[in-house]
């Protein structure tokens, strides 16, 4: 009589082994897709993401920052199994302000290349970092 060991081993081998199913892309409803919808992995950063996109989805003329958001999140996501919504609605953005990757990513570029810094604000004279002088403290 075969051992336990054995009947397992051999039954293993008999089954076939089932493979996951891909994550299949469904809309909930109210047609949102996302997370919610089980569209493949969860990204940590979503919910805030998401709120980022939902802005820049409402810019008409988008603001350097936005630029720079959008370009972002692109990279962020790009190869990301899952978040599709949050990724075609970048895609949407991007082309309702009349661009695609391509210009996009010149334009960034080039305000990054111009000394553009996040929340400088329009004078650009903010500093970057913590913003604390340690030398007015010591009197140096």
């Amino acid at each position: 009589m075969p051992s336990a060991n054995q009947l397992w081993r051999d039954a293993r081998c008999v089954m076939p082994q089932q493979k996951n199913p891909p994550a299949q892309r469904t809309t909930t409803e109210g047609g949102v897709q996302g997370e919610a919808a089980g569209d493949g992995q969860s990204h940590p950063l979503y919910s805030q993401d998401r709120q980022t996109v939902d802005r820049l989805l409402a810019a008409e003329t988008p603001s350097d920052g936005d630029l720079v958001d959008a370009a972002r999140l692109l990279s962020r996501y790009e190869g990301f199994p899952g978040a599709f919504d949050l990724q075609s609605d970048l895609e949407r953005a991007i082309r309702l302000w009349g661009l695609n990757r391509e210009s996009l990513q010149a334009r960034t570029r080039a305000l990054w290349q111009g000394g553009y810094r996040p929340g400088a604000g329009a004078s650009g004279a903010e500093p970057v970092g913590s913003g604390f002088d340690a030398s007015s403290e010591t009197g140096a």
